[in-house]
């Protein structure tokens, strides 16, 4: 039996890698990297922690890729340890709206208390603590 222990990485297409950069660098305090594909070609990804977003441009996707590539048909949640009201205060500050929370939700580990965001391309975002 195949058994997977964690996930490596993800990849959001979107329509423009920079304005995705600087979102996710601003409001959501991740950094860009670049690195060279099997191709050779120049690759843009986003870092926090030990984890990876891949990015491709909508159009110019890397193959092999998911089958309907669409920006804007991702949902993430990404856990915080800032408390969640001055999560909330940081993201209005930079002019984000907040479209839902605070609310209470499940995550992978057990229940979360989550508010929700849209980054540049509609993907929803949802920020959450661990409680």
């Amino acid at each position: 039996m195949l058994t997977i222990s964690h996930i490596d990485h993800i990849v959001l297409t979107v329509r423009d890698i920079p304005v995705t950069l600087e979102f996710y660098a601003r409001v959501l305090g991740m950094y860009a990297i670049q690195f060279n594909g099997k191709d050779g070609m120049k690759r843009v990804a986003l870092t926090f922690g030990s984890q990876k977003i891949n990015l491709h441009e909508s159009g110019k996707e890397i193959k092999p890729s998911a089958e309907n590539v669409i920006p804007g048909s991702v949902d993430l949640c990404l856990i915080t340890e800032i408390e969640l009201g001055q999560a909330m205060d940081y993201v209005r500050g930079c002019n984000v709206e907040i479209i839902d929370g605070p609310v209470e939700r499940t995550g992978a580990t057990g229940k979360l208390l989550s508010f929700y965001i849209r980054d540049p391309d509609l993907n929803l975002i949802e920020i959450a603590n661990q409680i």
